[in-house]
């Protein structure tokens, strides 16, 4: 049985696996649990399950909005902010390596919308290419929302600057266009800045967010905005499937999530800090990229193995990771990758 079949046997708690494919590996905390029995429940689909109002009402306060919905991923949240704020035949214009872009643009089919990518770096967007993009011309589409992601997952967990996030929203408001936040992992982003949540969302006009990642929640994410604007979206949500019944089962957790695993996520920053800085001193066959928050990417181009012998070779010592492309691999530091799990001896040996 390989290492990773015995992390999906064993819900990934196998031995001596060092699970470093994503933050979404992990589990719901005895706190959680426990909420979970305790949570009063009704029936969301007619509005009033208990937990989940009370989850929403959470979530808007620490995004700094009037309203927050409760729906069962970040992709739907992020496609609901679409579909509110875009009109058909009009561009969404996103960082070309952001999510929504690169693993989420197929909602186009259901927004009638046309995804359009414009270059960055660190994952903040060209602000002159967009304020070209902006500019209205006789052959372009209108743009009707302008998404950004924080922290960036392709770009390594980076955080674009709130200077950046500004300018754009200044430019957005110049046109009347609205701007979404993908923030799936804000709260790393909030952690790393060191502000607030609600810092970083007053600049967007809505704004996702992930509680299944590092916050540990076993399941969903919140969109939240202006209220009228919330309310569309609930409509929206049930046009979709996206409404649950008894659902305060799975808020219960989201609710300690917030209450609980924000300011631990500083523990993952610094072992991912560690991580990389240990790859770094093998020697010049792997380049690892000094993270932000939690993501670690690592360029295996000078040693010669491509990604996915990288991976049969971890993956035969108990290690787990995801690639990115054919020369890069990603690692993803969480609650359950502790110290020891990171460190690099000096008795590791390149293969």
């Amino acid at each position: 049985m390989t290492a990773r079949e015995r992390a999906t046997a064993l819900g990934g708690e196998a031995e001596a696996v060092v699970d470093l494919r994503s933050d979404t590996l992990t589990r719901p905390t005895p706190a959680m649990y426990a909420r979970i029995a305790a949570a009063p429940l009704g029936d969301d689909g007619l509005g009033h399950d208990p937990t989940a109002l009370a989850l929403e009402e959470a979530g808007a306060r620490l995004l700094g909005k009037e309203a927050a919905l409760y729906l069962p991923s970040c992709t739907m949240a992020n496609l609901v902010a679409t579909l509110c704020q875009a009109g058909r035949q009009e561009q969404v214009v996103l960082e070309a390596q952001s999510h929504m872009y690169t693993a989420e643009r197929g909602a186009a089919t259901f927004t009638g919308t046309f995804p359009l990518g414009i270059a960055g770096i660190d994952g903040a967007m060209d602000l002159q290419i967009l304020a070209d993009t902006l500019r209205p011309s006789g052959s372009s589409l209108r743009t009707g929302l302008i998404g950004l992601e924080t922290t960036h997952n392709n770009a390594g967990g980076t955080v674009p600057p709130l200077d950046h996030m500004r300018a754009v929203r200044a430019m957005a408001q110049a046109f009347g266009i609205p701007v979404h936040l993908d923030g799936a992992r804000l709260i790393n982003a909030a952690v790393h800045l060191g502000v607030p949540a609600s810092r970083i969302a007053a600049e967007v006009d809505t704004v996702s967010l992930c509680l299944s990642k590092g916050l540990s929640a076993p399941m969903g994410a919140l969109l939240a905005g202006p209220a009228a604007l919330v309310a569309r979206a609930r409509s929206l949500r049930k046009m979709l499937g996206g409404t649950q019944r008894q659902v305060g089962i799975a808020a219960a957790a989201g609710l300690e999530a917030l209450a609980t695993m924000g300011d631990r996520l500083g523990e993952d920053h610094a072992r991912a800090r560690r991580l990389a800085s240990g790859l770094n001193g093998l020697g010049p066959a792997l380049s690892a990229a000094i993270p932000q928050t939690n993501i670690v990417q690592v360029d295996l181009a000078r040693s010669g193995h491509d990604s996915a012998a990288w991976l049969g070779m971890l993956e035969a010592r108990g290690i787990l990771a995801r690639p990115i492309g054919l020369w890069k691999l990603r690692l993803v530091t969480h609650r359950h990758i502790d110290d020891g799990a990171v460190a690099v001896g000096d008795e590791a040996e390149l293969p």
